[in-house]
């Protein structure tokens, strides 16, 4: 995803971090931003003319692409997230190496069209089903990551190892059932054998998972801890998301999941627990002390009636903040961003929890730091040029004052605002459309379908 070609991009208004210029001139030479020039007050000759505000480019830090297709089938009726869940295996039973790779395409497409330059993919289902591998046993990672290419967006594949469907004690989990045979590897030492082999691109980086508490055996995390430390990649998990994954965890071990993993030597600097819902005073100690990160999914959240997580006691105690839109009920990083502070909002009945400028860090630089791309998510000299340009004239933009852009993209604007996404100085989306996958809502209803049949 380098491109050797120099480029320069004339911003109408960008977003430095701290504030908004106008009439900015963004030089690129080798995938990467060479320079930055503020006052510039017409497009020098040659640049590409982006009119707008221009923030760093999207990182959507928690993604199951499959769940894409689930969108409104699973709004009928009422449930839990255990009734939710059975619809998502039901799903997860029919894909394979192919139909995984259109729908992905079609799902990061759906990304970049929101401003998405970066998606970190939490990917568990590995084998075909009842559990055989491929003759590839990379071969669904393998798709996601090229789809991701097709699509113009980088990935961060978080290979995840998924063992057993309940605690059961230290070294044992109940058995996977039949939907989550495909997931399983058998243990922690053939996963880490087979995500071994994966081999890092230009545009992909190769991180690590955790399942959950639930999922994986206490004795067999410290193996993905060690995995993804000696190579210097994250590591995700889902934690604390369900009242239930608490109590499980209390009766099999005598603490809370988060104790567990801080006692297996799973959180610090690299590590990112998703959710972080359902959390005592002692695990937002352990989590910010240890300085592990929390991706909050605010979209999924409410939509899976999971609760509202600790995201401001998180922040205060040291633990770094990141989005993600996880089951895809919306794509839309600014969403998730709004909804952060919103939901707040509604627990504490006080606004301005957090400021505009540092929700928009949480979508951007904090996103991609948690997926392993710390040179990018900031318009600097020598960062990667990914960034995304919103209209300040749509419906929701229009009448805006532009030294407010970030409480512009934040809570006026959405992801139908994007105009123009850039990843390694090339325009993926331009104007509005899809450069490298053409008619994206056909793409999508024709994956879907593919599944729903």
């Amino acid at each position: 995803m380098t491109h050797s070609r120099t480029r320069t991009y004339w911003l109408e208004h960008a977003w430095l971090d701290t504030h908004v210029e106008p009439s900015v001139a963004l030089e690129v030479a080798d995938g990467r931003i060479a320079a930055v020039r503020t006052g510039v007050p017409t497009p020098p000759p040659g640049a590409e003319i982006l009119r707008g505000l221009t923030l760093p480019g999207l990182a959507n830090a928690h993604s199951h692409a499959f769940h894409r297709a689930l969108r409104s089938t699973v709004q009928v009726g009422s449930g839990t997230f255990w009734t939710w869940r059975e619809v998502m295996y039901s799903f997860a039973d029919k894909l394979t190496p192919e139909t995984y790779h259109v729908l992905a395409r079609a799902v990061y497409a759906e990304m970049a069209l929101a401003g998405v330059t970066a998606v970190g993919e939490f990917h568990y289902v590995h084998h075909a089903p009842g559990g055989t591998p491929y003759a590839d046993p990379n071969a669904m990672g393998e798709a996601l990551i090229a789809a991701a290419a097709e699509a113009g967006i980088r990935i961060t594949l978080l290979d995840t190892l998924y063992l057993s469907s309940a605690i059961r004690d230290e070294h044992r989990g109940e058995p996977p059932n039949g939907h989550q045979l495909r997931f399983s590897d058998g243990s922690a030492e053939a996963w880490a054998e087979r995500c071994s082999v994966l081999k890092e691109q230009d545009h992909a980086r190769i991180g690590a998972a955790i399942h959950s508490v639930r999922a994986v055996p206490a004795g067999q995390l410290a193996t993905v801890a060690r995995w993804a430390e000696e190579r210097g990649a994250p590591l995700h998990v889902h934690l604390s998301e369900q009242t239930a994954e608490n109590d499980a965890c209390l009766a099999a071990h005598g603490c809370t999941p988060a104790r567990l993993l801080a006692d297996h030597g799973v959180l610090g600097p690299r590590t990112t627990g998703v959710h972080n819902t359902h959390l005592t005073d002692e695990d937002i100690a352990l989590i910010g002390g240890s300085g592990t990160g929390t991706c909050m999914c605010p979209t999924t959240e409410r939509d899976l009636a999971d609760g509202i997580g600790p995201a401001v006691a998180l922040q205060r105690a040291g633990s770094p903040l990141s989005l993600g839109s996880d089951s895809h009920a919306v794509i839309d990083l600014l969403e998730e961003a709004r909804a952060m502070e919103l939901d707040e909002r509604l627990r504490t009945r006080t606004r301005g929890h957090w400021t505009a400028a540092a929700l928009l860090r949480a979508a951007s630089a904090e996103g991609h730091a948690a997926l392993g791309w710390q040179d990018a998510g900031i318009l600097q000299p020598g960062a990667l040029a990914d960034f995304t340009t919103i209209a300040l004239d749509s419906v929701r933009t229009a009448g805006a004052v532009p030294r407010l852009g970030a409480e512009t993209a934040v809570f006026a604007a959405s992801a139908a605002d994007v105009r123009h996404t850039v990843v390694g100085g090339r325009q993926v989306v331009r104007d509005g459309a899809h450069v490298l996958v053409p008619d994206v809502p056909a793409a999508l209803a024709d994956a879907v379908e593919a599944l729903r049949a």
